[in-house]
């Protein structure tokens, strides 16, 4: 199994020197107070030194480009922090697993004392593997781990990690294996949606409808619907169900439109002004025959929880089968982050929720001008655990992981915007609202910057 081990440089070291007062504002990014004070984003700005209320960014870290990592099959024996680091550096997702490390590699040099090392340990993508990993990292000491991506794997590490007594930072975006010291960072659907619903209930829609793939993200969807629409007094009205693995979805579209029931409703109205001669009714059939169905929707809302290839196929059926985007508003997830999908006339003036564009456009760049790579979005999960993990040891060492640490109340900002975690083990974002125009995409509602805000 390939394994080594990465660790912040000495202080005394070009690195350390050259980039930890930048390194310093960049954690303005998490409001962790890294430098000086306790891992929480205070309760107001009445503090000693408070840190000023404007978007942070990193132009200072953009030159503080990592040295050659140290790497070795052997544990370091000096460091006192020893971080477990899960990823899938062989097998099909390679390549994502490297690029999380990259992201993990960011924020333990921007974050990290010279005292904390990441243990990593290949999982090869398998739940064999990430169980495997685990052992391997509890046995080299490892006080938290970070990973692994996937639900199956993070099953698999969960008794080795509650048997050791430690917490574990899981990518995935899978609820259910949260829990008992199992904490997921991934978005969740849950958040997602309630956020675009209350924000779509405050604007006046009151009957909202769903179109979601017949799959466990599809229920998962639901449920949040469901949920979300009790709690904001509106209407679950509709929800429609289509294959996932379906090339074709038109029925599930035709079903969503009443389709069938609208253009029998047409073509009754049309055979009832057929046979008379009065003006009005001349005119009132001349406007029909321009129609193909006759009758409103029963939703003012429809979510579309896709994105990328499948939601450019799915959005244009939608006017087909005449539910007209200027009377229905689309309503999307994070899956719509994609400034091109305004190239499709159907999802111009759609809602999602999604985090706060600038932060992920700040740590984008900075990532393509260290490794001259494109991220995928998920790095920003590797960057803030990782990121995390290191300003909690500097504040609280060795016990710097427990459960009380990770879950303030008053959170953490990462990457993403505002976050903690629930007792439940899931994660709590703050989302801004986008709006998807032709020329791209433009923030409607923005994320608020703590929990003390109002969320929706």
């Amino acid at each position: 199994m390939r394994a080594f081990w990465i660790r912040r440089p000495a202080a005394s070291s070009p690195f350390f020197r050259r980039s930890w007062a930048a390194a310093c504002l960049g954690l303005l990014l998490f409001g962790l107070a890294a430098c000086a004070g306790p891992a929480t984003i205070p309760d107001s700005g009445e503090t000693e030194q408070a840190a000023p209320q404007v978007t942070p960014s990193f132009p200072e870290l953009l030159d503080a480009v990592p040295p050659v990592l140290v790497r070795s099959p052997l544990e370091p024996e000096n460091a006192d922090i020893r971080v477990g680091l899960l990823l899938p550096l062989s097998g099909t997702s390679a390549a994502l697993g490297q690029a999380l490390l990259h992201a993990a590699e960011m924020a333990l040099f921007d974050a990290a004392a010279a005292e904390f090392a990441l243990i990593v340990r290949d999982t090869r993508g398998t739940p064999e593997g990430a169980a495997q990993a685990a052992n391997e990292a509890i046995g080299a000491g490892a006080q938290l781990i970070i990973g692994p991506l996937f639900s199956a794997s993070v099953r698999a590490v969960t008794p080795a990690a509650q048997a050791a007594g430690i917490n574990v930072l899981a990518f995935s975006t899978d609820s259910s294996v949260a829990g008992d010291g199992i904490f997921v960072i991934g978005p969740l659907p849950r958040t997602q949606v309630e956020r675009i619903v209350g924000y779509a209930s405050r604007q006046g829609l009151r009957r909202f409808a769903a179109l979601v793939p017949n799959s466990a993200y599809g229920q998962a969807i639901v449920v949040a619907m469901n949920e979300a629409t009790e709690r904001f007094g509106v209407s679950m009205a509709q929800i429609e169900y289509y294959d996932p693995n379906a090339a074709d979805v038109s029925e599930s579209v035709r079903r969503l439109a009443s389709y069938e029931a609208r253009a029998a409703a047409l073509a009754a109205e049309r055979a009832a002004l057929a046979g008379r001669q009065d003006q009005a009714s001349i005119e009132a059939l001349e406007r029909l025959n321009r129609y193909d169905t006759l009758g409103e929707i029963g939703f003012d809302a429809v979510l579309l929880p896709e994105g990328g290839a499948r939601l450019r196929s799915v959005a244009p059926l939608l006017p087909f089968y005449d539910i007209d985007p200027a009377e229905v508003r689309l309503l999307g997830t994070a899956l719509w982050q994609d400034p091109d999908l305004g190239v499709e006339p159907a999802l111009v003036g759609g809602w999602f929720a999604a985090p706060q564009p600038e932060l992920w456009e700040a740590f984008e760049r900075r990532y393509r001008a260290i490794y001259e790579a494109t991220p995928p979005r998920v790095a920003s999960l590797a960057y803030d655990a990782t990121a995390l993990a290191a300003v909690l040891a500097r504040s609280g060492g060795a016990e710097g992981f427990t459960m009380d640490a990770l879950m303030q109340p008053s959170g953490f900002i990462g990457t993403d915007g505002v976050f903690r975690f629930r007792e439940d083990g899931t994660v709590e974002r703050a989302l801004a609202v986008l709006e998807l125009q032709r020329e791209g995409i433009i923030v409607v509602d923005p994320a608020p910057q703590s929990f003390e805000e109002k969320l929706f």
